[in-house]
């Protein structure tokens, strides 16, 4: 299965949120592929905690590879590369976990044919040899997702499993933003449409994932005065009404992730060591992420809306 993550604008919360999901489905037993075709800021390994990372690779990354310039990009085994003591070796019964990083000092560029041809070869080669291959694309209607889309319009992708995932943050401004990305007119649907996909299908397979939301009836938030809670209760549902709205309401989104302290300071993979000994995260983040991904191959949250 091939997973596409994008986002309506930087700051979603998406490369971490996407890192996080493959980490979980690897630890669920899976093998996965992380790919960073966030052309114009490859900074996936710094999430994973790879040395020299990063900010991409200076051995032939991914820009290096759809340019023609090495056979194969580099590929990273993280339970071996990591600097992380709790990522370090990988966990009994979990599955691979592998990072394909972008080139250091990279730049979004215009695809071509040939670019395509790179990317499909890739694609299909890691099909078969991981079970979960997710790609992260750069922010909003970018060259990197053009590439992608034109990639899923060739023949030889029609049999193949993809979906899309959308990352917003819950705020009046990424609720608009994300709905355009998806339905505008020059969207998602509209490009895959434009390049010969199916639109039902294409259609079907983008889901929202929201991000740092925050519960207005969480316990963490019982120090806040009766007005302020009032207030969030009364803009939690103005959001609620926006997003259904704009066609980003509940019964198109796969998942919620909550505004948790470690991914706004600390942008990395949060393992059960942060949860449990030195309880800086959130274990409702960690179920999220869990919850998400299993939903990934999940049919029942992939059904025609």
């Amino acid at each position: 299965m091939l997973v596409f993550a994008t986002s309506d604008k930087g700051g979603t919360g998406r490369s971490v949120t996407s890192s996080n999901l493959v980490y979980r489905r690897s630890l669920q037993g899976s093998n996965v592929a992380y790919l960073d075709f966030d052309f114009g800021s490859p900074t996936a390994g710094a999430i994973f905690a790879v040395p020299n990372l990063e900010r991409g690779t200076d051995r032939g990354g991914l820009h290096s590879y759809l340019y023609g310039h090495v056979a194969g990009p580099e590929r990273v085994d993280v339970w071996v590369a990591s600097e992380r003591g709790s990522l370090r070796g990988r966990p009994d019964g979990a599955g691979q976990l592998v990072l394909f990083p972008g080139d250091i000092n990279g730049e979004e560029f215009p695809g071509t044919a040939d670019m395509v041809d790179q990317c499909a070869r890739l694609l299909l080669r890691l099909e078969e040899e991981f079970d979960i291959t997710l790609i992260d694309l750069s922010a909003g209607r970018s060259q990197a997702t053009q590439i992608a889309l034109a990639t899923l319009a060739l023949p030889a992708f029609s049999g193949v499993v993809s979906r899309f995932l959308v990352f917003h943050r819950w705020t009046r401004q990424h609720i608009i933003a994300a709905s355009g990305l998806v339905h505008g007119a020059n969207g998602l649907i509209a490009s895959g449409v434009e390049l010969g996909m199916n639109e039902r299908r294409l259609t079907d397979s983008i889901r929202f994932v929201r991000t740092a939301v925050v519960d207005p009836n969480a316990t963490e938030l019982s120090g806040l005065r009766p007005a302020q809670v009032a207030w969030l209760r009364d803009s939690h549902r103005d959001l609620q009404r926006l997003a259904g709205e704009h066609r980003v309401g509940r019964t198109s989104m796969i998942g919620m992730v909550p505004l948790d302290p470690v991914l706004q300071w600390r942008e990395q993979l949060i393992s059960d060591t942060d949860t449990i000994t030195r309880q800086i995260a959130n274990r409702a983040t960690v179920d999220a992420f869990e919850a998400i991904a299993k939903a990934l191959t999940e049919d029942e949250y992939w059904v025609g809306l």
